[in-house]
């Protein structure tokens, strides 16, 4: 495996009550595609080894590396640490890779953190102009959840469609509702296009048979790597 890159924290600020936006220097020749991710562990003694993937939000030709990161402080794990992080602080990640990637306009439907990976598709897809065709279902527990939802909302100009619900509280506007068949039978018509899963496993697999009971071929329906 390849020596990891160092990269340092130049920026961090809250996103959502528990959501973190890291922006790190970018070291010359690394490379991702909007989708991918990396493996990263905090250079600090005792977390080293403790390395997680994490998704690029920032966009290849962005000078810098970006990261919207959710903390889960219940874990006791990498993740609790992030709010811990301030610029100057290091971390080491692995070269890019992952199975996400843009296949065409289609259907993106995330949960929660899993939304992560189709900000930098979307966001790549606002900047050369071909949102239309897009549609984004994002699925949080809680309205406050809802992550980068005013960029999101914004990007509705430039052709994309969003559809958020929560499933723990009944907001009065947002759909209060889980992400099933029933649903997909309302909010979507055509089931030969591409879709693109990321969140829970428990829900990304769910929601592929969906798809694949409605009809939808196989190769159109992109998830991680063994996650759905």
């Amino acid at each position: 495996m390849p020596p990891a890159n160092v990269l340092t924290l130049q920026d961090i600020a809250p996103v959502t009550h528990d959501t973190w936006r890291l922006r790190f220097d970018r070291p010359e020749g690394y490379d991702f595609a909007p989708g991918q991710a990396t493996h990263m562990a905090l250079d600090r003694d005792g977390w080293r080894e403790e390395d997680r993937p994490f998704t690029f939000t920032s966009l290849p030709e962005d000078e810098g590396l970006e990261f919207v990161i959710k903390s889960y402080p219940d874990h006791d794990g990498v993740t609790e640490q992030i709010p811990t992080l301030s610029p100057g602080d290091q971390v080491l990640a692995e070269p890019a890779a992952g199975a996400i990637e843009d296949k065409g306009a289609g259907v993106f439907i995330a949960g929660g953190a899993g939304i992560t990976p189709f900000i930098a598709i979307l966001r790549n897809r606002a900047r050369q102009g071909t949102l239309d065709g897009c549609t984004l279902i994002f699925s949080n527990p809680c309205e406050r959840d809802i992550i980068l939802r005013e960029e999101l909302e914004q990007m509705r100009s430039a052709g994309l469609t969003t559809v958020f619900t929560t499933t723990q509280e009944d907001t009065g506007t947002l759909p209060h509702r889980r992400i099933d068949a029933a649903f997909l039978d309302e909010v979507v018509k055509d089931s030969d296009q591409p879709f693109y899963l990321c969140g829970p496993r428990g829900m990304v697999k769910e929601i592929k048979q969906v798809l694949l009971d409605r009809g939808t071929p196989e190769e159109r329906i992109t998830t991680e790597k063994g996650w759905g």
